[in-house]
């Protein structure tokens, strides 16, 4: 019996997110302090960063300033492009 092998399944929204994200010190509150956030999150909506931003806003005593954020997929088309020369090492 022949078989043949499934393809791997891809979930598009699935992405690494990483999040910037700018606080006030709560002693010095004209200070900022940033802190870096990297997580697996699902794009658009990015609800698991969402949470943590809730949680930051109801545990943490630092008031948050801003937030950037960069997402980029696991997965890619392969990238192929033509080579213009061969170097052979003996």
């Amino acid at each position: 019996m022949l078989t043949v092998p499934q393809p791997l399944i891809r979930i598009p929204d699935w992405r690494l997110t990483t999040a910037e994200i700018l606080y006030h010190l709560p002693d010095h509150p004209h200070v900022l302090q940033s802190f870096v956030w990297q997580k697996l999150d699902r794009a658009p909506g990015f609800p698991v960063l969402h949470r943590f931003l809730e949680f930051w806003r109801n545990e943490i005593d630092g008031p948050l300033h801003s937030v950037r954020v960069a997402s980029e997929a696991l997965l890619h088309a392969v990238e192929l492009r033509h080579v213009g020369g061969e170097f052979r090492l003996q």
